[in-house]
């Protein structure tokens, strides 16, 4: 924790209301386009599809076309829960021996044993087959109402218009700057003529923008042709030939082959209630563990005390002791984790909760220069060591943390969650759930509540704003404790968001220290 910092400061962001609707976002813009899909008409799912091509514009290191995800989708009348599976996959034709290990430990999101040249985390070999496009598509096609085409005009025009830099854009920019300058249109995107971070004078009225036209130019061929050039047109051989041009091993045969999937949400009971998640190579089954455990646990009071916050890390680090035994995913502290998460709940109570990535922060760094796309790194997220439960290897499945989650409350209640932050993510979801679901809170007084974060072997993270009673008594119980705020940067904890449709309203609340995150009503 920085000595520097306000230990004064107090921020809220306060719920949302509308029995029109609500949707949350990590960014303002997005949110505002969601919301307008739904005073157009749309349903939760047309405003899901907007708000993704849109958080890939207004926010380019987080998520867009050339990453993955998962949507969680819920209508009102339905008994059970739908998941998209748009998450990514490496190329059939990675060549293990393209990733030598060179000892030491890899210094961006996993501890994996250092590769010669990062090939996999950096640069055109650590590209994995993109889903966001092929998701977005299967979601609308299935649930949509409104024409695709339309629903790409907002995240179009804010790519024509420029990524406005201001004093967060810039820091981010400035924290990965060095390894951007390597590759030429992401330099030419990010970076001024002498290489050093896009800003903007920060005592004038005036701005910078980073140049997005490249990007448009793709999202209006996408909004035009349809969502299969990208994986079978024009577009896929561009995105190939740029791709193999920069050193990859990917093939047409690989985006030809592409599919997104829809499956049954995994469900389970927590107490009196209901929770859906996402199954397979993702955090559900931790979490849904996590839950598990802590049903042996029995919450006191209106709020979580001591035993509370230590039943949590105890429970948190037995499930991903198992999830690291049998799935192979062992990351370190995700500083530099690139993910973002939405929330949409319509007048109608269909309720969807959509995560999506690059992986880490701007993916490979690596912006494909005839299209503008920023391709992901999700080749990282394999062991490079063979004969482990999830090493690297030619047309794999990618293993994440990512747990968009849909609740049914005892009383009827629906809420969509779930967050951004690498490993931090499942640990910040499952404490949610805690919160609404044992201390019956509302979403805004679970959102401002202070968590922990138990992602990391050898320490637990408590918010410093917890009491300091419970921080002792933390200590006490706890191999190492270190208290630490919740800040714009770094993430120490993970950044969720939270809507709810009940019989009158919906509502929606978003994460405090993200300064672009925002709720917004219809």
């Amino acid at each position: 924790m920085s000595r520097a910092l306000s230990t004064g400061q107090i921020l809220r962001k306060p719920a949302v209301h509308s029995a029109g609707g609500a949707v949350v976002s990590q960014n303002r813009i997005a949110s505002e386009i969601g919301a307008e899909v739904l005073r157009d008409g749309g349903n939760a799912v047309d405003a899901a599809v907007a708000m993704s091509f849109a958080l890939g514009v207004v926010e380019p290191w987080m998520s867009g076309i050339g990453g993955g995800g998962y949507m969680i989708i819920r209508h009102a009348s339905d008994t059970g829960a739908q998941v998209v599976d748009f998450g990514m996959r490496s190329p059939a034709e990675l060549n293990v021996a393209d990733y030598p290990i060179v000892g030491g430990a890899s210094s961006d999101l996993f501890p994996w044993p250092n590769v010669k040249d990062n090939a996999n985390v950096f640069g055109a070999r650590a590209v994995a087959i993109p889903g966001v496009v092929a998701g977005m598509d299967l979601a609308h096609r299935t649930w949509g109402t409104r024409p695709w085409a339309d629903l790409l005009v907002p995240a179009i025009a804010e790519a024509q218009a420029g990524l406005e830099v201001d004093w967060y854009a810039q820091l981010v920019i400035a924290s990965v700057a060095p390894v951007l300058a390597q590759y030429p249109a992401s330099r030419a995107t990010f970076l001024d003529a002498q290489g050093f971070p896009k800003s903007s004078a920060w005592t004038a009225l005036g701005e910078t923008r980073c140049d997005m036209s490249a990007l448009a130019a793709t999202l209006s061929r996408i909004a035009e042709a349809g969502p299969d050039d990208f994986y079978r047109g024009t577009l896929a051989a561009q995105l190939v030939g740029d791709l193999r041009a920069a050193g990859g091993r990917h093939s047409a045969k690989d985006f030809a082959q592409y599919q997104a999937r829809i499956l049954p949400a995994s469900e389970s009971r927590y107490r009196r209630h209901r929770m859906f998640s996402t199954p397979e190579l993702t955090a559900g089954p931790t979490m849904e563990h996590v839950l598990s455990l802590l049903e042996r646990w029995q919450p006191m009071g209106t709020a979580p005390d001591a035993q509370a916050y230590i039943a949590y890390d105890k429970a948190i680090r037995t499930a991903n002791a198992q999830r690291l035994s049998t799935m192979g995913d062992v990351e370190a502290e995700p500083a530099y984790s690139c993910t973002t998460h939405f929330n949409v709940v319509d007048a109608d109570g269909t309720t969807v909760a959509v995560t999506q990535t690059l992986l880490s922060m701007f993916g490979s760094r690596l912006m494909l220069p005839g299209s503008g796309v920023l391709m992901n790194n999700g080749v990282m997220w394999f062991d490079p060591e063979q004969g482990r439960p999830n090493s690297i290897g030619p047309a794999k499945r990618c293993l994440s943390n990512m747990v968009p989650t849909l609740l049914e409350r005892s009383d009827g209640r629906r809420i969509a969650l779930g967050g951004a932050g690498g490993r931090k993510i499942m640990p910040t979801v499952a404490q949610l759930v805690s919160f609404l679901l044992d201390y019956d809170m509302d979403i805004e007084t679970a959102m401002h509540t202070p968590r922990i974060d138990a992602s990391m072997s050898d320490v637990t993270i408590a918010d410093s704003a917890l009491p300091s009673d419970i921080i002792t008594a933390l200590k006490a119980s706890l191999p190492t404790v270190v208290a630490a705020p919740r800040t714009a940067y770094p993430f120490n904890f993970a950044c969720p968001g939270i809507a709810e449709r009940d019989a009158q309203n919906a509502s929606a609340v978003a994460e405090t220290m993200a300064p672009w995150a925002e709720a917004v009503a219809v």
